[in-house]
């Protein structure tokens, strides 16, 4: 069964050439704000460049099977041409009017009474093959993609404006179970990984299959979006499936009964299995930068 995180994009998609059957090439679904006047288009030709080379240089070094381990020069090359991408480059302006809030773990106890995640984040399709997704994901202040993760997967996130908060962990390896009375496993222990706010201007951050942030969970504390190259794409009948997790900290494995050498200088928490978020909203938006030319 597919994760409401893969059925949203894929609803998003649908909605998105759905409407552009019925109003040509506007999209009423659109988030972020795009560039439109001539000026505009002027500079969309300019910076063409930087999306079709990064284009082609996924295009040259991915494959279905994902990033060989052993491609840190292609890791940083792929993270140079992406730190030098900004919102004008795919087609974006920086949102930062707060008047289409979200009402994340920021905003509870002033919006005590209203869902949490209730505004949508904006998915926008820039480019999918078997062997990589080029999106970018555009958040409300305060919206939340819940923690989930990447199972065999590289993903470069790259901020193009806006702060954004990552919190991220990664599997202990070998894979360490809790169990319930009748034996069976109920929750995973991880270790804590990543816990810092990203704010444009911004390297990329990268992580990998079994390291750098494998499961994370994103909060954005200003209006922002994020441009996400995953490698190899979600696909649950090859096992990359999209799972949520509720976190559960024990910096020191209190009664855990579980011995873990590190010099006592890590920090975990059990992450148990949990349904898709009845609360995770996304809708999608039109991508308006320059063509990507195949």
């Amino acid at each position: 069964m597919l994760s409401k995180f893969q059925i949203a994009v894929d609803n998003a998609r649908k909605l998105f050439f759905g409407a552009n059957k019925t109003q040509g090439s506007s999209s009423p679904f659109t988030q972020c704000s795009s560039l439109s006047s001539s000026a505009d288009m002027v500079e969309h030709q300019f910076s063409s460049s930087k999306v079709q080379a990064l284009y082609e240089l996924c295009k040259s070094t991915f494959s279905p099977s994902g990033l060989p381990p052993s491609s840190s020069a292609a890791v940083q090359k792929i993270s140079s041409l992406l730190d030098s991408i900004g919102p004008a480059d795919v087609g974006l302006k920086e949102e930062t009017s707060d008047d289409d809030r979200g009402h994340g773990m920021f905003g509870l106890q002033r919006l005590s009474r209203v869902a949490k995640w209730s505004q949508p984040i904006t998915y926008i399709d820039v480019y999918e093959c078997d062997s990589f997704t080029m999106c970018i994901f555009c958040f409300p202040t305060s919206s939340v993609i819940p923690l989930h993760d990447h199972p065999g997967m590289t993903v470069f996130s790259k901020v193009l404006y806006g702060s954004l908060h990552v919190k991220a962990y990664d599997w202990v390896e070998p894979a360490v179970l809790s169990k319930t009375k009748d034996g069976f496993p109920s929750e995973r222990l991880a270790k804590f990984a990543v816990d810092k706010v990203l704010t444009a201007p911004c390297v990329t951050s990268v992580l990998y299959p079994n390291a750098g942030g494998n499961l994370h969970c994103f909060t954005a504390l200003t209006p922002c979006a994020v441009l996400d190259i995953l490698t190899p794409t979600y696909n649950e009948q090859a096992g990359r499936k999209c799972t949520y997790y509720h976190d559960y900290p024990d910096s020191k494995l209190s009664a855990s009964g579980v011995e873990v050498k590190d010099g006592g200088t890590e920090e975990y928490a059990w992450l148990s299995e949990i349904e898709t978020p009845e609360d995770l909203y996304m809708r999608p938006g039109q991508y308006t930068g320059p063509a990507i030319r195949e």
